[in-house]
C-alpha cells in the first residue's frame, strides 16, 4: 500500500514542479509545446547511424533543466523507468547488423551496436524533452495549448480525463489494498483467486467515482473547455523562444556541428 501511495505522490510531483515561477514557467504553453515538437521531430529524423549529430541536441534539455531549476535525479529516474522499451527495440540490432562501421583503434563497433546506441540516445533525448515539457507546463497547460492550436476538442478533453482518471484509479487501489491489509492482518502476498475479484471491484469503483466527479464538474459549470489560472498570451518572448530553438534544431539536423567545430579547432591549432 505504501508503494502505491508513494507512486501517486511521485505522479503529482510533475504538477507541483509546473507551478514554478521562473521565466520558462511563465512562457506561453504553446511556445514550449511547439518547440518540443520541433525538437522531437528533428531528433527522430536523424539517421540510425548518426550519433555525433545528436550531441548538440543535449543543449536544449540541459538549458531547460538549469533555467527552470528542475530536479535532475527525478527526471533521470523517470527516463530509466521506461528505458526497457528502448532496450527491447534495439537489443537485436547487434545480431542483425554485424558489418563493421566504427573503428576506435583497439575496438571495432558494428553497425548494429552503433544503431543500438543511437536508439538509446534518441530515446533519452525525446523522453527527457517530453518530461521537461510536463514539468514546465503541467498536463493541464499542455492540453490547453493543444486546444488553442486547433487540435480537436474531444481528443484534448479525453486526453485530460485519461490523465486525471489515473489518479482516481491509484487512490481507489490504495483504499482497497488498505482494507484488505486490515482484514487479513497484512498476511503477505495476494493469491490469484483474491486478485481477480479485487481487480473487477477496482474497475467498478473507479467508474462509479469517475461518474460522481463528472457530475460534480457539470454542477460547477464545466462545458468541455479547459481553463488554467495563468492567462495565455503569445508575445515577443514566446516568438523569440520558438524561433531561436527551432533554428538551432534545424541547423543541428542539417549540419554535423561537432565535426565542423572539430575541423575549425584543428585548423586553428
Amino acid at each position: 500500500m505504501a508503494a502505491i501511495e508513494n507512486n501517486l505522490f511521485d505522479i503529482r510531483t510533475m504538477d507541483t514542479l509546473a507551478s514554478g515561477s521562473t521565466g520558462l514557467h511563465r512562457l506561453d504553453p504553446r511556445a514550449k509545446l511547439i518547440t518540443t515538437l520541433v525538437f522531437i521531430i528533428t531528433v527522430v529524423s536523424l539517421g540510425k547511424y548518426e550519433i555525433s549529430m545528436m550531441i548538440p541536441f543535449v543543449i536544449y534539455p540541459v538549458a531547460m533543466v538549469v533555467g527552470a531549476d528542475l530536479p535532475v535525479l527525478y527526471l533521470l529516474k523517470k527516463i530509466l523507468l521506461v528505458s526497457p522499451f528502448a532496450l527491447l527495440i534495439g537489443i537485436f540490432n547487434p545480431l542483425l547488423d554485424t558489418r563493421p562501421l566504427l573503428d576506435l583503434g583497439f575496438l571495432s563497433l558494428s553497425g548494429g551496436w552503433v544503431s543500438f546506441f543511437s536508439i538509446l540516445i534518441r530515446f533519452a533525448l525525446t523522453v527527457g524533452a517530453a518530461l521537461i515539457l510536463i514539468c514546465l507546463t503541467g498536463f493541464n497547460g499542455v492540453c490547453m495549448a493543444l486546444e488553442k492550436l486547433k487540435v480537436p476538442s474531444p481528443f484534448v478533453v479525453q486526453l485530460l480525463f485519461l490523465y486525471r482518471y489515473l489518479f482516481v484509479l491509484v487512490e481507489e487501489a490504495s483504499r482497497m489494498i488498505r482494507a484488505r491489509s486490515l482484514r487479513s492482518f497484512d498476511s503477505g502476498g495476494m493469491r490469484f483467486k483474491v486478485f481477480v475479484p479485487l481487480l473487477g471491484q477496482l474497475l467498478l469503483r473507479t467508474l462509479d467515482r469517475a461518474q460522481r466527479i463528472h457530475l460534480a464538474m457539470l454542477c460547477r459549470g464545466f462545458d468541455g473547455h479547459i481553463r488554467i489560472s495563468r492567462p495565455m498570451a503569445f508575445g515577443y518572448r514566446e516568438t523569440t523562444f520558438v524561433f531561436f530553438w527551432s533554428l538551432f534544431f534545424i541547423l543541428a539536423r542539417c549540419y554535423n556541428l561537432p565535426v565542423y567545430m572539430g575541423n575549425l579547432i584543428a585548423g586553428v591549432f
